[in-house]
């Protein structure tokens, strides 16, 4: 059934009564379950139903109504977190008028349409219909247009946010590659007063011009994306945020700070500080040090709490000699081990298996990195 008729189909009123009775099952891959509707439904529509409440039981971890809203699988993996999108969407306060271009399945529109008047674009007329749904499952509503968005007319917004395809119907584009690309995306400051981007966490920072600001956003230690903000927007070149808190670290023009030898407790940055280039600016704040030039990993004396790093006990601290390994850690009680390498080569997976720990004992963090040009180990416990 093509995806324009299964989601017709879903939208009946047996496709909601499927969808209701989905929404309490215990097994939806069992395959009793799938005969047994078989016998009260259309098998496509049957089909159709499953892959639903599947997607609906996956969007749990973004939205908090997911179970009341519409998918399909490249629309939720690309749609942004509630907890993202109601962070990025203060950005326009004061701007009435905002155009949400690429919109998708609305995972954005949802928070941009609460207080603004939006008008929401994509070529695709089951995203832009999802869209509305789920906007209205929100309680909010905008104004639809289905168009390649490079042909809309946007002299009546006052911004603009984009959110640029990454992948085609078949396949990921290359890391860097959109659809729209990153040019054309750009070149909307010059036709819209504000506008926000949309962006990979694994974005160039180089690719950004001067005078836009780069935000990268971690969800708690998960990074989950970036956003460029052009100059109307920005209010500093590089930011690294961190949620649900909303806790930032901005550039403070200090340069570098100074290294080390590792110490009783050793701070691992979240993803979104490193991305952004802000370990020194996270080492002031701390008042803590790198044990190593190049690598993004800093040593304090006393234990540190702050929103921007997960701080370590230090078991012990030595220099990397693999063959010695097993045994320091069985001398230590360590069972288990979460390897993190950082500025070390080395294969995690193969490392796991030579080291032979039973799961019997303490767990820690066995940290493979260099301290001031040498090859180091770390063996920490949270």
């Amino acid at each position: 059934m093509p995806v324009v008729s299964e989601f017709a189909a879903l939208l009946s009123p047996p496709g909601a009564a499927l969808l209701a009775e989905l929404s309490g099952a215990d097994d939806l891959g069992s395959l009793r379950l799938a005969t047994e509707l078989r016998q009260r439904y259309p098998s496509e529509l049957v089909a159709a139903g499953l892959t639903q409440a599947e997607l609906r039981r996956a969007a749990r971890a973004k939205f908090t109504r997911a179970d009341r809203m519409f998918f399909t699988r490249a629309g939720l993996e690309q749609a942004s977190a509630e907890v993202v999108s109601r962070h990025r969407a203060v950005r326009f306060a004061g701007r009435s008028r905002l155009a949400d271009l690429c919109t998708g399945i609305g995972g954005d529109l949802i928070a941009l349409a609460d207080g603004h008047d939006v008008l929401a674009v994509d070529v695709d007329p089951v995203h832009l219909r999802m869209a509305q749904l789920n906007a209205a499952t929100y309680g909010v509503t905008a104004r639809t247009q289905q168009a390649d968005v490079r042909d809309v007319d946007l002299s009546a917004v006052d911004a603009a946010f984009v959110d640029p395809t990454r992948r085609t119907s078949t396949r990921r584009l290359r890391t860097g590659d959109s659809e729209p690309p990153l040019d054309w995306c750009l070149a909307l400051a010059d036709r819209v007063p504000a506008v926000g981007v949309k962006l990979a966490p694994g974005l160039d920072r180089a690719s950004v011009p001067d005078g836009w600001e780069v935000e990268f956003v971690a969800d708690r230690r998960e990074l989950k994306e970036a956003a460029i903000w052009s100059p109307a927007l920005a209010t500093t070149s590089r930011r690294a945020t961190i949620l649900p808190g909303g806790d930032t670290l901005t550039p403070d023009g200090g340069g570098s700070g100074r290294v080390g030898e590792p110490a009783a407790y050793l701070l691992d940055p979240n993803p979104a500080i490193t991305r952004a280039g802000l370990v020194e600016e996270l080492a002031r704040l701390t008042g803590t040090w790198k044990i190593d030039e190049h690598i993004a990993f800093l040593a304090a004396d006393r234990p540190v709490h702050t929103p921007f790093a997960r701080t370590l006990r230090v078991l012990e601290s030595a220099p990397w000699k693999e063959k010695l390994l097993a045994a320091r850690l069985r001398a230590l009680d360590i069972g288990a081990v979460d390897i993190r390498r950082r500025g070390l080569a080395g294969n995690v997976e193969q490392l796991h298996h030579r080291l032979k720990l039973t799961g019997h004992g303490r767990k820690a963090t066995l940290v493979m990195t260099r301290m001031q040009g040498r090859p180091w180990s770390l063996v920490c416990v949270d």
